[in-house]
């Protein structure tokens, strides 16, 4: 007997972090939503069953997104019209309270199962979606686990999962909720990682009914799908800089994949029509920006790089050496994370600071033993962090020397102003208020047991300030990026 097949392009995006301009790169305009939605119409245009899908992240990480906290990137991603959305960590980082205000201004439908209110339980969004298409029924699942919601901790009464097993557990109640009403294709949206998902993959039972795994969150970009469990595992990188696209041919009778190819399609000005409409409304928020943020704050002896957050770096270096200098600690633990862009300067204009250095967290100062300090930096030197796991990194301030040993999980090394770093010495350690609201997840140990050495306190309200006003100053103007942090891994 011959199958019942159905042809479905799926086209998917994650980490977006409100990246809608083209840059030129050798000669050749890259990325931007003007291009990204050009490249979706034209699918639109040639195929048939067309769905758009994004995994996580539209927000934070350019001006024109921080500037109208979110509302700017809502209104473009409303002209982009994706079909359905899922929420991303980074979707929080304006307050739970005005994410539901802008879920409530987007034209299209934003999913998440597991984000509740802890008093009662409710469901802050619908858990998933069904999209009818061609005679088809889709169903997408949005998952978040508290391991990449921990921004929600200024929100004490926003609760989560808290592992692979509840989400695994959750997918399968839903599906079975939902199987009855014979869905065609299950696709989950995640934001929890390349390597979670591949976790969740093998926890998910067959008879759910999980066809497809969409992520996010590890800002992984791969030329080829894994597959656990039978289930095809894709994300598409970072930015607008690519989108990913399946060709399935969905079994309607057994509700499955027959078949199906993916690809990472490139986002260039060679094979993406460009979309004015957009382009019209990118340029209406981009010049409003621009008059505000056009102001020079310095000019560095050269480019100062940030390449990765696992590693020393200059912008890395530089930052964090202002932060002790302005609070007066002995030791400045600055999240690698914070820093969004790989490269400042040398000319430094108010809006470049704020879009690679765009969390403008309060600054806690916290009392810990040497001994402590060496447990702190051991937790993030953990061998998660080389296998590829997205695990917090921190860059550390002038007068640390320390050398790790992966072999041996020990330093070889660990100074503090050319002498070795006592373990029953208490040091000040300034942090941000996110890796401070977090520093059992960030640092593996517990807040009770650094309050035992004396009570944090807040020492300034707002990083970015402090960092500008130091720029002003001209007297950062140069980091080297080698010597604190010496790494030998196996």
């Amino acid at each position: 007997m011959a199958k019942n097949l159905k042809k479905l392009t799926l086209l998917h995006s994650n980490d977006m972090h409100g990246d809608f301009l083209a840059e030129n790169v050798d000669e050749s305009l890259v990325g931007g939503v003007s291009m990204l939605s050009g490249y979706i119409n034209k699918v639109r245009q040639e195929e048939e069953n067309v769905i758009y899908a994004i995994a996580g992240d539209m927000f934070r990480g350019s001006i024109i997104d921080s500037e109208y906290q979110g509302i700017s990137t809502i209104e473009i991603m409303n002209m982009l019209g994706p079909d359905v959305v899922t929420l991303g960590n980074h979707e929080v980082d304006y307050g739970v309270a005005h994410l539901l205000f802008l879920e409530k201004c987007a034209n299209f439908p934003i999913i998440n199962a597991n984000l509740h209110i802890q008093t009662n339980h409710a469901r802050l969004f619908q858990p998933c979606h069904i999209i009818e298409i061609d005679g088809m029924k889709i169903l997408f699942i949005g998952i978040l686990t508290e391991n990449v919601i921990a921004q929600c901790k200024t929100d004490g009464i926003i609760g989560t999962f808290v592992n692979i097993e509840d989400a695994a557990e959750e997918v399968g109640r839903i599906c079975n909720t939902y199987n009855a009403i014979d869905i065609d294709f299950t696709v989950l949206l995640t934001h929890i990682g390349f390597e979670e998902d591949k976790k969740l993959a093998a926890l998910l039972d067959p008879a759910w009914g999980v066809d497809v795994i969409i992520g996010g969150h590890s800002h992984t970009f791969i030329t080829e799908p894994a597959e656990v469990n039978g289930i095809p595992i894709v994300q598409a990188g970072t930015g607008t800089d690519q989108i990913g696209r399946f060709d399935i041919m969905i079994d309607t009778d057994n509700n499955c994949i027959d078949s199906y190819t993916w690809k990472p399609v490139p986002i260039t000005s060679e094979n993406c029509p460009r979309d004015p409409a957009i382009e019209e409304v990118i340029g209406t928020y981009k010049s409003r920006t621009d008059a505000k943020y056009g102001q020079i704050l310095t000019k560095f002896v050269r480019q100062l790089t940030h390449p990765s957050r696992i590693q020393e770096t200059e912008l890395g270096d530089l930052f964090s050496d202002i932060m002790k200098d302005a609070i007066g600690c002995d030791i400045f633990l600055l999240g690698s994370g914070s820093i969004r862009n790989t490269e400042l300067g040398p000319v430094v204009t108010k809006g470049d600071l704020n879009e690679c250095f765009p969390y403008d967290d309060a600054v806690h100062m916290v009392y810990v033993t040497g001994a402590q300090l060496k447990q702190m930096l051991l937790f993030m030197c953990r061998d998660g962090v080389w296998a590829g796991e997205h695990c917090e990194f921190y860059q550390l301030s002038k007068g640390m020397e320390v050398e790790y040993d992966q072999a041996s999980h020990s330093f070889t090394k660990f100074n503090y102003e050319g002498e070795p770093i006592e373990d029953e010495k208490v040091y000040t350690v300034g942090l941000q208020q996110f890796h401070f609201l977090n520093i059992e997840k960030s640092f593996g140990i517990s807040m009770a047991d650094v309050e035992k050495n004396h009570k944090p306190r807040m020492v300034a309200t707002s990083c970015t300030q402090i960092i500008e006003e130091a720029l002003l100053t001209g007297r950062h103007q140069n980091a080297k990026g080698e010597g604190r942090l010496i790494l030998h891994l196996t």
